[in-house]
């Protein structure tokens, strides 16, 4: 069995197991190895993430660019990775699943699909060919010699079309279509988690920030099986950045530093066996 192989099996096994799982989100290599140190299970790229820390704004990154950060988040660890891959960078449904395809390439287990066209004026694909595009996702990747664990992202309520109804309609026909995991990211209340899980059969993911107050006992209560966070964690880390920027141009001050982390839990987590 490959070392892909595995993590692919690892990776399909935490969504078959009772209750549910955090998948955190990191943005580089480093913070990869230090999730992956914490204990965590797997991990899921984020493309907020993944942008800042190449210098570019969300929806920037080229195709190639974001195939590299995938390998290189997939080298990081020993943890199965999926990835966020936006739209797949293509409006053709077999274009946008070679992406997938690509990203396997570079070591990822899983991925991601989402129904958002890009654009301001018609933000949502068209039923119709969301599904296609779902479907053509799931004859290419069952194609690999390993499980890849596809999502299929419902887009909606994220992009400003506040309709929960055509949400799960679309969600409905992306399991119907063969996609592993759905996911409506947007989902703001535990109500809706409810409504959103009742309304299908297979894993649910949750991005867990936008849920107030949410846990994971009371997201796995409400019937999701995987937690993610986003950019909120690369987002945590520019917001340390920026305070203690700040606090040194304005203030000239380093009052900051009393919050470092420890070197030492550092070098401990960056040197994790098997990590």
């Amino acid at each position: 069995m490959s070392d892909q192989d595995e993590r692919a099996e690892r990776f399909a096994a935490l969504h078959a197991a009772p209750g549910a799982f955090i998948i955190p989100n990191p943005w580089d290599p480093g913070s990869a190895r230090m999730l992956a140190g914490l204990g965590f299970e797997s991990l899921a790229s984020t493309s907020w993430g993944a942008a800042v820390a190449l210098g570019q704004l969300d929806g920037e990154v080229s195709r190639d660019a974001m195939i590299e950060h995938v390998r290189q988040l997939s080298a990081a660890t020993g943890l199965p990775l999926s990835v966020d891959l936006e739209n797949c960078y293509a409006h053709d449904p077999r274009e946008a699943a070679q992406t997938l395809l690509l990203a396997a390439a570079a070591g990822a287990v899983g991925g991601s699909i989402e129904d958002y066209s890009l654009d301001p004026e018609k933000p949502i694909y068209d039923f119709s060919h969301a599904v296609e595009r779902v479907q053509a996702a799931v004859e290419a990747v069952r194609r690999l010699d390993f499980h890849f664990t596809l999502t299929a992202r419902a887009e909606n309520l994220l992009r400003g079309v506040n309709d929960l109804d055509d949400t799960i309609r679309r969600l409905q026909a992306f399991e119907a279509a063969g996609a592993d995991v759905l996911y409506a990211p947007g989902l703001t209340t535990l109500e809706q988690v409810r409504t959103v899980c009742g309304a299908l059969s297979k894993p649910v993911n949750v991005l867990a920030p936008q849920v107030k107050g949410a846990t994971l006992a009371s997201l796995a209560e409400a019937g999701a099986k995987r937690l993610s966070v986003g950019g909120a964690l690369a987002r945590a880390a520019v917001g340390a950045l920026l305070r203690a920027a700040r606090e040194m141009r304005e203030q000239g001050s380093f009052g900051w530093t009393a919050e470092l982390a420890s070197l030492g839990e550092v070098k401990r987590l960056l040197g994790t066996p098997g990590a």
